[in-house]
């Protein structure tokens, strides 16, 4: 099981709320794949964790964080990074 971190930085202050809550509720509903996920939003940035068993390298979960940035944050012209991925036992 790995867990993942990304970052979203540059994401405007009045869009960042309420795309934390709705990127968590999507990730709740549509990836039942991803689990104890959570995504909040300080300092400009969206932070989003989340607990997988088949994504080593976080491409994946990165690839679905940016689908949902684009659906949740609009205009939105930030940088997407991986922050870490961990080892669970």
């Amino acid at each position: 099981m790995y867990r993942i971190t990304l970052e979203c930085h540059d994401v405007p202050a009045a869009a960042g709320e309420e795309a934390a809550r709705d990127i968590t509720e999507a990730f709740r509903l549509h990836y039942p794949h991803e689990h104890n996920v959570s995504c909040t939003f300080v300092d400009g940035k969206l932070r989003l964790v989340a607990e997988n068993d088949y994504d080593p390298e976080g491409l994946n979960l990165m690839d679905e964080f940016s689908d949902n940035i684009c659906a949740y944050v609009e205009p939105f012209d930030g940088d997407l990074k991986l922050v870490s991925v961990e080892t669970l036992r």
